[in-house]
């Protein structure tokens, strides 16, 4: 069973809709891509990269422009020399996974999730 964490712990975690600008294998690495991502006026100057352990399963080209769900206000994470800003929700179970989640519909990046 889960740790179960309070209401007040929940609300200090930031998620948010990102759009992906670009997708990119990282050299030396099956597993991981690196993502730009767009989090709308808000975020940082240049956008936000991500680095994510979904190689195995989907291909850089097919990402770009999708909407995704982060977590925005995580501590940056150094991954085979590459800075991490954030992370992705993906859903998995024992026989498939990650999937990545989307949005049903269109909405601004950087829309916060309730």
């Amino acid at each position: 069973m889960s740790d179960i964490i309070s209401y007040d712990d929940f609300k200090k975690v930031e998620l948010k809709t990102a759009k992906i600008e670009s997708a990119e294998r990282v050299e030396g690495s099956d597993k991981l891509i690196k993502l730009k991502l767009n989090l709308g006026k808000a975020d940082l100057p240049a956008g936000r990269q991500v680095i994510a352990g979904i190689g195995k399963k989907y291909e850089p080209e097919n990402l770009v422009g999708k909407t995704i769900v982060i977590v925005a206000n995580l501590e940056p994470r150094n991954l085979m020399g590459l800075e991490s800003q954030g992370m992705l929700l993906a859903a998995s179970n024992e026989t498939e996974g990650p999937v990545l989640l989307t949005t049903m519909e269109n909405i601004d990046s950087g829309s916060e999730i309730r």
